[in-house]
């Protein structure tokens, strides 16, 4: 690309100064940003950044990585294809970035660079990848004496909720089409003050980079109204908890046929997608510590809270953990696709899209077979029943999750070293702070921080 044509674009933007985001092993959307008369001299040398920060953990503090301390640095080097101004930030842009040694290499401890070698690994078996972030929110007020109520007591999809947040959403979806990001659909959700705004899909890479900028903008625009919005798993103790769920379809390389669907029946899935979503459940335990990745989300990944407790998969079925959608009517190309159900917004994204991805090519590489579909709640059922049909209750904590991860060979491998032992370390000594504090103190951190 023409520099000097880019630096021209964004100053008729009339930005001052661009936002190199990227977002932390631990899922905090952290950067710098940079001046514009310094703009073309960053993008092509990048922004200095130590080594020492994918080893902070959600509470600032820095833990013991070998290799990630004071000495080192490497740099931030933006995505141009990722450019866009930001509307609820005057004079501002953002640009995402990956984390490049001193060497001009990729750095083992990025984990934008992880899921693009995800992608990468697809695109060798054959195999593209269209995504989308499916999040929910809650929308809350601050009190005088600090503490948060949800901004309404309405019902799921029920009207009284359009009108407490009806202007909020209408700029919040002005600030999405402002940056190129297309909405699909909106409706109050089940909690009080809870919120459904879902994305279009797109690649692998745009998605992951997509829900950065929904999470920002969301946050952003609901200060702007005087509301507070919180993307954490359960922001309020006795409310519904908000999921992120991941859908995924895997198409061939000129993303023309759905390698998902049967090409016989609307809702059948291929051998194709059998064998992936076996290579997801098998290696599921694991990988909630990347989609369901902080201590809260383990208050809302219980059985009979829809979020999916049990290792199952079904056609339709909300309770199971991984849910085939049926195809929609209107769609002039399959929409079979995969919903990942245990997984919300405290993740981070190119990590859990990029476990899933490596999870389901195992599965196809290695030819595994799914078993039947759950065609009940799995809750229901008993637990000897669950035990014979193979049915497993998922992690209940977070350092369970992690345990389960380091155990798991092929997503530690996928992972590399660096990237792998600093998310152990790090979500390790999460699980430790919080479960040596109060319930108060970890809801009124993870309410802010996500």
């Amino acid at each position: 690309m023409d520099l000097n044509a880019f630096e021209r674009k964004v100053r008729s933007d009339g930005v001052r100064f661009v936002r190199f985001l990227y977002c932390d092993p631990g899922g905090i959307i952290r950067g710098k940003a940079v001046h514009i008369d310094k703009l073309v001299e960053r993008i092509r040398g990048g922004i200095g950044l130590t080594v020492a920060m994918p080893a902070m953990n959600m509470l600032d503090q820095l833990q013991p990585v070998e290799g990630l301390g004071p000495v080192g640095e490497i740099r931030l080097v933006p995505d141009l294809e990722s450019y866009a101004s930001l509307p609820y930030a005057p004079n501002s842009a953002a640009m995402m970035a990956n984390m490049v040694t001193l060497g001009r290499e990729p750095w083992g401890a990025c984990p934008r660079g992880f899921l693009e070698r995800m992608i990468a690994r697809a695109r060798q078996a054959g195999v593209t990848i269209q995504a989308a972030f499916e999040p929910e929110w809650t929308l809350a007020q601050r009190k005088d004496d600090g503490s948060h109520i949800p901004a309404d007591e309405s019902l799921c999809f029920s009207t009284v909720g359009w009108e407490t947040s009806v202007e909020l959403i209408d700029d919040i979806v002005a600030a999405l089409e402002a940056q190129g990001i297309p909405v699909e659909q909106f409706y109050p959700e089940l909690g009080h003050g809870q919120q459904e705004l879902s994305i279009r899909h797109a690649a692998a890479l745009r998605a992951a980079d997509n829900h950065i900028r929904y999470r920002d903008t969301v946050r952003a625009v609901a200060r702007q109204h005087g509301f507070v919005a919180s993307l954490a798993p359960k922001p309020f103790a006795d409310q519904a908890g908000n999921g992120c769920h991941i859908h995924l379809s895997a198409w061939d390389l000129g993303g023309e046929r759905n390698l998902m669907a049967s090409g016989t029946k609307p809702n059948e899935l291929s051998e194709f997608g059998r064998h992936w979503i076996a290579g997801v459940l098998k290696h599921l335990p694991g990988l909630v510590a990347l989609t369901a990745s902080s201590y809260n989300s383990y208050r809302r990944l219980k059985p009979r809270m829809w979020s999916s407790a049990f290792r199952c998969w079904g056609l339709d079925n909300r309770e199971a953990s991984v849910r085939i959608a049926s195809v929609l009517w209107d769609e002039a190309r399959p929409s079979l696709n995969m919903e990942l159900k245990p997984s919300d917004n405290s993740n981070n994204p190119y990590l859990a899209l990029g476990g899933v991805i490596a999870a389901g090519l195992d599965g196809v590489a290695k030819k595994l077979d799914p078993g039947d579909p759950m065609t009940v709640d799995p809750g229901s059922l008993s637990e000897s029943d669950r035990s014979r049909l193979g049915i497993h209750r998922l992690p209940e904590s977070l350092a369970a999750a992690v345990d389960e991860l380091e155990r798991d060979e092929m997503l530690m491998e996928a992972l590399g070293d660096l990237l792998g032992r600093t998310f152990t370390v790090v979500k390790r000594s999460e699980a430790a702070a919080f479960g040596a504090e109060d319930q108060a103190f970890e809801l009124a951190h993870h309410f802010y921080k996500f």
